[in-house]
């Protein structure tokens, strides 16, 4: 791990100090580190040109911010100080004939290692295995399988749609009037986390007592940062099966943070976890999922569209026109009727087949959706 961080670095370093230098360049590199390097030698070959396409892949995304025009910093490539991964991939590496255990075939010293998990290994061919990452966690070493398979899932349509508004006091409010609570992963821990950062403060530095309080701190982290992907990947799943359209906020979290009084709830909440699970199982079972703008959907009533000012206080949503219900629920009923009339920015969404120039199709107020859906999941079965 220590080997990747020094190529990965020394590419950048060679990025900024010769202008127009191209990926194949950083990847020559690899060779010559290798030749004036002999740890770096013992670094299998195809490990050592994952290194260099993690450092370029940081710099393709900083000129891609450039070209965009994104406000603010754009992600200038810097430098790795404390790397805790490595990634072989289709060399380098050997599974054992009952895939109980895994052997590292380079020159470094890794060797045989057992593999404990509930993974069932044997039910993917070696030939469908891309890359093997070997992961530094607080609380041990993992291996991950980068597998190239389709993975596709059925469930019945159920001809419903739902809009959904997220938020610190409730997790997510839906159409329907339904609530999730926010379980406040950090927030319950808080108490813990200063106690544990307060031990490695005063432990003593580069002695052994600090590095054990430091594996005790970066547990405490690692379950929460476990717990909330917990919690996304069981609601997204839920809401994904149970509904044939979905249609949620395309919110900038980013620039959401910049708030700091309230930077700390919204990263506790993981809005952006959960979207991208959204997306991810909207894709695994065929749903369409749609990021509608954000914009006035708390302002706006959902019944007659007239806009009430409103703060962040205020709670409850009342109109002239007689409506009077939770701001959440007035936010989730206008998010629906956004993502049922216009398909916005689309995160999955199913494709007309005889739309050939790629645009995609909306879904119109009033449809059976189970039809919609079950004829688009028949003409994309790729979806």
């Amino acid at each position: 791990m220590r080997t990747v961080q020094f190529i990965r670095n020394q590419a950048i370093r060679y990025w900024m100090d010769n202008q127009g230098t191209g990926q194949n360049d950083l990847q020559k590199l690899c060779a010559q580190l290798a030749k004036e390097f002999p740890f770096a030698a013992e670094l299998n070959s195809m490990a050592r040109q994952a290194s260099a396409e993690r450092a370029w892949s940081a710099i393709s995304r900083f000129y891609e911010n450039c070209k965009k025009g994104i406000p603010g910093k754009k992600g200038f490539p810097s430098f790795k100080k404390n790397n805790r991964s490595v990634e072989y991939k289709t060399s380098g590496w050997k599974l054992d004939s009952n895939r109980k255990a895994i052997t590292f075939t380079d020159k470094k010293g890794i060797g045989r290692l057992k593999l404990k998990g509930t993974r069932d290994l044997h039910f993917y061919p070696i030939e469908q295995i891309k890359r093997v990452r070997l992961v530094k966690r607080a609380d041990g070493y993992y291996v991950q399988f980068c597998i190239r398979v389709e993975r596709t899932e059925f469930v019945e349509p159920s001809g419903r749609a739902i809009g959904l508004d997220v938020g610190l006091k409730e997790f997510y409010t839906d159409s329907n009037g339904e609530t999730v609570g926010n379980p406040r992963h950090l927030r319950k821990s808080e108490s813990r986390l200063k106690q544990s950062q307060r031990t490695v403060s005063r432990r003593k530095k580069g002695g052994q007592n600090r590095a054990k309080a430091k594996v005790v701190l970066g547990k405490r982290h690692l379950k929460i940062s476990r717990q909330r992907k917990d919690l996304a990947v069981k609601l997204a799943r839920c809401v994904i099966q149970s509904n044939d359209l979905v249609a949620y906020e395309d919110l900038r979290i980013r620039n959401m943070v910049r708030n700091h009084s309230l930077a700390k709830s919204i990263s506790d909440a993981s809005w952006y976890q959960f979207r991208v699970w959204l997306e991810y199982l909207g894709k695994v079972f065929g749903k369409s999922t749609i990021a509608v703008p954000p914009h006035r959907t708390s302002q706006e009533c959902s019944r007659c569209g007239v806009i009430v000012q409103k703060t962040l206080s205020t709670r409850t949503h009342v109109c002239r026109c007689g409506c009077v219900m939770d701001r959440d629920y007035n936010a989730a009923r206008n998010i629906l009727s956004r993502g049922l009339s216009t398909v916005g920015h689309t995160g999955t969404l199913a494709l007309d087949a005889s739309n050939a120039s790629g645009e995609s199709t909306s879904t119109l107020a009033g449809a059976i959706l189970s039809e919609q859906v079950g004829s688009l999941s028949e003409e994309s079965p790729s979806l």
